[in-house]
């Protein structure tokens, strides 16, 4: 039997950063865990709930301060200006929903814009899970992956692959394309990896992508 490894987990430490920088003792370990796993979520029912559609969040990441009085958030995004809103209306009215969440606690939230949406994997699975949806031949939604990849000249490789009743079929199948090198076992390669699931008529389908970004060989100070 294959044992698989999340592309992200196995390089955590080497060359990937958690997406909560900090540190507590054992006694307050779990309620920081908890409270990290409560900002994830409202953030994003919040944005359900006012109607923002897609938000094109790639990664949020959580830290905080020596006293644990302060906690940043940084929300990066290919359409930041959705989750700002009109005179950052918007974003004004997430802090003080999450600092009124979190009692006693200062909350400052920064929106990083990322300018190149298609060397991010999370990108390309949502244009992937939408052309799906639409019902697209999965064939067709493979083939303009793989266009938009071809368009970042810093990109090594790429393998997408999806599984389930591909095209309406009866019998449930895996398929995947892979294009250059995506070397899964080298701890120095830079994967990105993105799996989310299309939810189609004939079922759910779910959608993996990894992109080989580059190698690092300098080791990471964490």
């Amino acid at each position: 039997m294959g044992h698989k490894t999340h592309p992200l987990g196995f390089r955590l430490g080497i060359i990937q950063e958690d997406r909560s920088l900090w540190y507590s003792g054992t006694n307050s370990y779990i309620s920081f865990l908890k409270e990290d796993y409560t900002i994830r979520e409202y953030i994003s029912k919040f944005l359900i709930s006012n109607n923002v559609g897609y938000s094109g969040i790639t990664k949020l990441i959580i830290k905080r301060n020596e006293t644990k009085k302060r906690i940043y958030i940084e929300i990066q995004s290919v359409v930041p200006g959705r989750i700002v809103g009109k005179s950052g209306s918007l974003l004004r009215t997430l802090d003080q929903e999450l600092s009124a969440l979190l009692k006693n606690k200062k909350v400052l939230i920064n929106i990083v814009e990322i300018t190149k949406p298609y060397t991010e994997a999370s990108i390309l699975v949502d244009v992937l899970v939408k052309k799906l949806e639409e019902r697209v031949s999965f064939r067709k939604c493979i083939r303009e992956i793989l266009r938009r990849y071809r368009t970042e000249d810093e990109l090594k490789g790429i393998k997408v692959q999806i599984a389930g009743r591909l095209n309406g079929a009866e019998i449930a199948r895996t398929e995947w394309v892979r294009e250059g090198r995506v070397p899964l076992q080298t701890l120095r390669a830079n994967i990105d990896y993105s799996y989310k699931v299309a939810q189609t008529t004939y079922g759910i389908l779910g959608i993996k992508i990894w992109l080989f970004k580059n190698e690092i060989v300098a080791k990471k100070n964490i």
